[in-house]
């Protein structure tokens, strides 16, 4: 599957760039790329180690000098560098190093050595520490004896000192981060040490201080990745790509112009005039998104070289890029035309599903032509030059300022919420300055879920079962050279990014969700390997919420915001504890309601049992007795199994009859005491129809149409995930919210008798029977599972807490009010125990009186009541019987 969405990326890549160069055809001409004059100056070095052809990754070569070197310990890796291919070392995980060989008694090893003409060094440097450090040990010194490049939490440092005699030039830098960034400096006994970035001057000494006459280090050891005192006891973490060396001071204009032949700012194909001391050809080893400087190889490496031209179709594409000035027209074309031909690429049929990686090589490509598009835009003398548009793609803008000019700030896009802007403060504009921006409209949807291990988010791999998503559209902004920000996410100047969140649907009920925790990140792509992998380093979220986030960071690439959802989770204690609450509870209540069916059954033959007030009673104690046991058995099965199944259907059906016989239990209480309606025969045959009917009607509907849905997930219940616990939770909602209606007009009219009751006998108990009254009724209203609905949707403990204590102990308070402490159920015992008596002594013909409840219910002495007259049929006694109970 690998293989087959490399091959995927591949070919779709050709198609872009064959559309592309199609293009290039018709708009511009197309001629063979001059001569770069920093190539001129890269072949009077007089060392050039381009960290990319690497035997087996523990060799060095100095394409120029000859000069051989090793790699140091084995965790680094071959990376995409700033040209062609860098070196990746890994210092934080063992002794990993460069070491370029031995320099004693030369100008390399000691500065006094070096004459009149000075010396220079440059490298690109990307630092991935994870953490500043303090002092030297923070990174190490990069260069050794004579020449250091180190850090420590606060700045970093360039350092040239020659011990003969006991000086030291010393310039303040700012720290590189997790990109590449060019450090070039050079040291001479007349004009000091001056310290160039990104081909940009930053500070010089042309002093120097003394020191101590044991300053500097007495070894003449060449090394990248470590100090160079032998003790080798920290290790840098980073990559680093195109050692150079001069010997001699380059002045500005021959930095400046290897600097951009090194960033790719004129794509060539040179020689370089310098002879060497073998047969050799000039090969411009390019990587897929930029052009590389021409080196001087074998011709085995020449091969090489080509054999990864074939392999790589940019390198063709680029080759085909006009290397001269573009006019401003000719260039807006081929821009409409390129991202045309992206479109297509995006629209094509034969995109793979999983595009994570076609979509960000695409990312990348696109903002190295547009980099490619704004360097070579004709330039105009001391004015802007800006080109911008939108497209299906992206809206881009393109813009190259004169040296020199007054930007006091910048925004791309002008107008709307989402933008990207750098402080006036961070440009230097000490030559000329070019920026490309780039907002996409749908690169977004591409990233459906991206795995947090395969991320470099630190705070992401913590939850590492849960995807992450991309919230947000992406934003890019590449200003050459590239802005001075602050090292400090808390300091100034930052590049701040204010994007707005794009969610789905289904992302938007998940950030609803309360039982879920949403954790946003700025992230950006980072091509340092292979392909763009998500990172958030250098970069923090300051503010925002749901809809927006603003971000603030100290480098510019490809930005996004992406989204974590994880669901919160209770402690096990907790867990531990509520699942103790529960067995304990059920366990409890189906005793009780064990006891409780058995007592209406032995009792039935009392008139005042066989209401039909008891016959709910009793359907309802049965429905809760036989689900909480089902409840206990189900935790014995195992998910996805057919006995799971069929106890999920199970469980459905008789939680659905509880409800159900709820809400006979407030229908009848509304008949009998707010609107008294019907015959107790009528009623009798529609409240079975309810309790029983009614819950097998949804059962058989919920399996027809989602049968799958019942215990296939993490329990044998209903599954969370299609929407089949809507199943239960719709019908329980709805007896939940008809019953709170019930209950507050039985109240009212409990409150209302009981006051009336005060004015005539003077009882001072109306609040304490209303109060009673109410604790009576919940138990069969079921108005406690009112604590799950708060529980789930705020995820509160104490709610969590109450829903399992008084719903696990629902069969409890049903004994407890209705069979134990209720006065009917009471009489009715006494008087059924006073038969008992009266029979196991054999005493006949004994008139017994008339039990009490036969003569409210209006039976006479010797009549044999009827069929009709077992239920309780007077309106005033039904409303007395009602209020017994308290």
């Amino acid at each position: 599957m690998v293989h087959f969405t490399k091959a995927m990326e591949l070919s779709l890549r050709i198609h872009l760039f064959t559309a592309f160069v199609s293009c290039i055809k018709v708009y511009a001409q197309v001629v063979q790329p001059a001569k770069h004059p920093g190539l001129q100056v890269l072949a009077t070095a007089s060392h050039y180690w381009p960290l990319d052809a690497v035997d087996g990754i523990h060799e060095l070569w100095d394409q120029i000098g000859n000069r051989p070197g090793y790699v140091n310990g084995s965790n680094i890796n071959i990376v995409e560098g700033m040209v062609n291919k860098g070196i990746y070392l890994n210092g934080d995980n063992g002794g990993t190093f460069l070491h370029f060989g031995n320099y004693q008694n030369s100008c390399i090893s000691d500065p006094t050595l070096c004459g009149p003409e000075g010396i220079t060094f440059s490298f690109f440097w990307k630092n991935h520490e994870a953490e500043s450090r303090f002092a030297v040990a923070s990174g190490g010194k990069v260069i050794s004896n004579g020449f250091s490049v180190y850090t420590n939490p606060f700045v970093g440092y360039v350092e040239f000192y020659t011990r003969g005699n006991n000086h030291r030039w010393k310039v303040n830098i700012k720290v590189p981060g997790p990109y590449w960034t060019h450090i070039l400096f050079t040291w001479t006994k007349k004009d000091g040490l001056k310290v160039y970035i990104n081909g940009t001057f930053i500070a010089g000494d042309t002093e120097g201080g003394s020191v101590t006459e044991y300053y500097g280090d007495p070894y003449p050891d060449l090394v990248i990745g470590t100090g160079n005192d032998r003790a080798y006891g920290h290790y840098v973490t980073g990559a680093f790509d195109e050692f150079v060396i001069w010997e001699r001071a380059l002045p500005p204009k021959e930095i400046l112009l290897y600097y951009s032949a090194a960033i790719g700012q004129a794509m060539v194909s040179a020689t370089t005039p310098r002879a060497s001391k073998e047969d050799t050809s000039t090969a411009p080893t390019v990587r897929a998104t930029e052009v590389s400087l021409p080196v001087v190889i074998s011709q085995h490496e020449e091969v090489q070289s080509s054999q990864d031209s074939q392999s790589m179709p940019v390198l063709g594409f680029l080759k085909g890029l006009p290397n001269r000035t573009i006019p401003h027209n000719t260039a807006n074309n081929l821009t409409q035309a390129f991202l045309k031909s992206v479109e297509e690429v995006l629209s094509s049929p034969g995109l793979p599903e999983q595009s994570t990686p076609v979509v960000s090589g695409l990312i990348e490509t696109v903002d190295r032509v547009m980099e490619h598009m704004v360097t070579n835009l004709e330039p105009s003398l001391n004015s802007l030059i800006s080109l911008g548009g939108t497209s299906f793609v992206a809206d881009y803008s393109l813009m190259k300022f004169p040296q020199n000019y007054n930007l006091p700030h910048y925004r791309f896009p002008m107008q709307g919420k989402s933008y990207i802007s750098v402080p006036g403060e961070a440009f230097t504009m000490q030559s000329q300055t070019t920026i490309v921006g780039l907002f996409y409209h749908n690169m977004h949807n591409y990233y459906k879920e991206i795995s947090p291990v395969k991320t470099r988010i630190n705070e992401a791999a913590d939850f590492k079962d849960h995807k992450i998503q991309v919230a947000s559209c992406l934003i890019s902004l590449k200003v050459e050279p590239s802005p001075a920000l602050s090292v400090n996410l808390s300091g100034a100047p930052l590049i701040k990014i204010v994007l707005t969140h794009v969610l789905t649907k289904e992302q938007q009920e998940q950030v609803l969700n309360q039982s879920n925790k949403v954790f946003l990140y700025c992230a950006f792509l980072d091509y340092s390997s292979n392909e763009g992998i998500w990172s958030n380093e250098g970069c923090v979220r300051s503010d925002g919420n749901m809809t927006y986030s603003v971000c603030l960071c100290n480098h510019l690439t490809n930005f996004a915001i992406l989204m974590q959802v994880v669901p919160l989770k209770l402690t096990t204690g907790h867990r531990v504890a509520l699942s103790t609450i529960g067995y304990v509870g059920c366990s409890i209540s189906i005793f009780c309601l064990a006891i409780t069916l058995v007592t209406f059954a032995v009792l039935s033959s009392v008139s005042t049992i066989r209401n039909q007030r008891y016959h709910i009673h009793a359907n309802l104690s049965f429905a809760i007795l036989v689900a909480e046991i089902l409840l206990l058995i189900s935790a014995r099965f195992d998910p996805g199994t057919l006995p799971c199944k069929v106890m999920a259907v199970l469980l459905h059906f008789f939680f659905l009859s509880a409800f159900a016989w709820m809400l006979v239990e407030g229908l009848h209480l509304y008949s009998m005491v707010v609107k008294v309606f019907g015959s107790e025969g009528s009623k009798h045959f529609y409240y079975y129809g309810i309790g029983w009917g009614s819950p097998l009607v949804i059962c058989v509907v919920s399996m027809t149409s989602a049968l799958d849905s019942y215990g296939e997930v993490d329990n044998c219940w209903l599954s969370l995930k299609n929407g089949a616990i809507w199943a239960f939770v719709a019908p329980a909602l709805f007896v939940i919210v008809v019953n709170i209606g019930i209950l507050i007009s039985v109240t009212r009219i409990i409150s209302r008798i009981s006051g009336e009751s005060y004015k005539v006998h003077g009882d001072a108990n109306a609040v304490k029977l209303t109060a009673k009254a109410v604790a009576v009724l919940l138990p069969i209203l079921g108005i406690s599972w009112i604590f799950g609905v708060l529980a789930v949707n705020t995820h509160s403990l104490p709610f969590l807490y109450i829903f399992a204590v008084f719903n696990s102990l629902q069969g409890f308070f049903v004994f407890l009010f209705h069979c134990l402490l209720n006065s009917e159920v009471r009489a009715a015992f006494k008087h059924k125990t006073k038969v008992w008596s009266l029979t196991s002594s054999s005493i006949r013909n004994i008139n017994v009186k008339p039990f009490n409840s036969d003569i409210m219910n209006g039976n006479k002495e010797g009549v044999t009541p009827t069929k009709m007259n077992t239920w309780d049929k007077s309106t005033n006694s039904a409303n007395r019987i009602d209020l017994s109970a308290v």
